[in-house]
């Protein structure tokens, strides 16, 4: 197909399908929309990404529809960080993980809304709904973005990937007030990367075809998991574009940088044979709080741990999961981070363990701090099945606490979250 050849094409409004010629002011012939998307393999194409706009924000946008045309901020008052914000508040420069009290020099108009996280679950289920209604093939990345595979889905709508995602975008729109971005690939990797090409509301195509000429010149942070350290390391090698290492032979890009160089050179060149995975595994459960005030006061800091270790605890037993390994984390008053973490005889999701370990590792921490942020996580998950099993041989007593902590559990989930509360948690 020539460059001037007519296109397979589609109004993402009316969603109506024709062929048009390429061109810069391409208008629908049945409603005049210039929301026209033309590319030689749009029909023919099933892998995609699905990724909300802003989607916390937006949610709260929709709730609240005073705030429709403000910069709005989710996140945890002056001491914590940007959860996410909307596009208005990002013409300013914020962005998320951003802490909040430069978010706020940025963007001094902002209205800063605390994270509702049971109403963004309550939206996540809904857009969760309308994808299963369109293929099982389904891998959540988190509550506003997923893969979806929709080879073989054709037949049973009566119309091709790309129409069903228009309409799927379309529909959540007009039902939840929320918008997403969508990228349409052969693989996961380049679905990925086009569904970051055109947001808000974007909707972007990356072919068999076109995939050399996209990648060709990108630098290697294109590349999803690609952070700052390894574009050092990788820096340090001679490596800044996707160009790069297509000069490197694999066998040295695996003898340099491990497994990781023999996906980077595959990556390369627009190669990604990972399977969009219904059953994506669950790799750690974690909760964490940024305090008002920096402190260094044990004791304070020894209530938190313990309602972390509550929290996460709730969560494993919701997920009916549990960790071989408990975590902490502490982050000092200039952002840098301490991690410190413990592997346990046996798996865990009992808020005693938790607490128990994660306040070791606390006391055994020789930084004086101040600190601004704490948390506590469990990893190397496994079904909650295998957890708990034998108890601690050395401590007689603590069988009789997991007893105590199965029953608080009971009674908290008949009359309420504050029904029994431990002395510890007052701190």
């Amino acid at each position: 197909m020539t460059a001037s050849a007519p296109l397979p094409s589609l109004c993402r409004d009316c969603l109506a399908r024709f062929e048009a010629a390429p061109g810069p002011r391409l208008r629908c012939p049945a409603c005049r929309s210039p929301r026209v998307l033309g590319h030689p393999e749009l029909f023919d194409l099933s892998i995609a990404h699905m990724d909300c706009d802003a989607f916390y924000a937006s949610v709260e946008k929709h709730d609240d529809p005073a705030l429709a045309d403000r910069p709005v901020i989710v996140g945890g008052g002056t001491r914590g960080v940007v959860s996410t914000c909307c596009y208005i508040a990002r013409i300013s420069g914020v962005r998320s993980a951003m802490p909040m009290f430069q978010a706020l020099k940025l963007c001094p108009d902002a209205v800063v809304v605390k994270p509702r996280m049971a109403r963004y679950v309550e939206v996540s289920k809904a857009i969760r709904a309308m994808l299963e209604e369109l293929t099982p093939l389904i891998e959540p990345l988190s509550l506003d973005e997923a893969f979806l595979d929709l080879t073989g889905t054709a037949r049973l709508h009566g119309a091709p990937p790309a129409v069903l995602l228009a309409r799927l975008v379309r529909r959540m729109e007009t039902e939840l007030g929320i918008s997403g971005s969508i990228g349409l690939s052969h693989n996961k990797f380049l679905a990925k990367t086009a569904s970051d090409l055109d947001k808000p509301r974007g909707f972007s195509v990356i072919g068999r075809g076109d995939t050399a000429a996209f990648l060709k010149g990108k630098p290697v942070g294109l590349i999803w998991g690609v952070g700052t350290a390894t574009q050092a390391a990788l820096e340090r090698a001679g490596i800044r574009t996707l160009d790069d290492l297509l000069r490197w032979d694999r066998r040295d890009l695996a003898e340099r940088f491990g497994a990781s160089g023999d996906r980077l050179w595959h990556l390369a060149r627009g190669e990604d044979h990972r399977r969009v995975s219904p059953h994506h595994p669950v790799k750690s459960i974690s909760k964490e709080t940024t305090f008002n005030e920096d402190t260094a006061a044990l004791d304070t800091l020894l209530g938190h741990v313990w309602r972390l270790s509550e929290q996460v605890s709730d969560r494993a037993k919701a997920k009916e999961m549990a960790g071989r390994t408990v975590t902490l984390k502490l982050k000092r008053a200039d952002f840098t981070l301490i991690s410190r973490r413990h592997a346990l005889r046996e798996a865990t999701q009992l808020a005693d363990v938790i607490w128990t370990e994660a306040e070791k590792l606390l006391r055994a921490n020789r930084d004086p701090g101040p600190f601004r942020l704490i948390g506590v996580g469990i990893s190397d998950l496994v079904p909650a099945a295998a957890a708990d099993l034998t108890g601690d041989l050395l401590d007689p007593a603590a069988r009789a606490r997991a007893a105590t902590e199965r029953a608080t559990d009971a009674i908290r989930a008949r009359f309420g979250a504050d029904a029994i509360r431990k002395g510890r948690a007052l701190r």
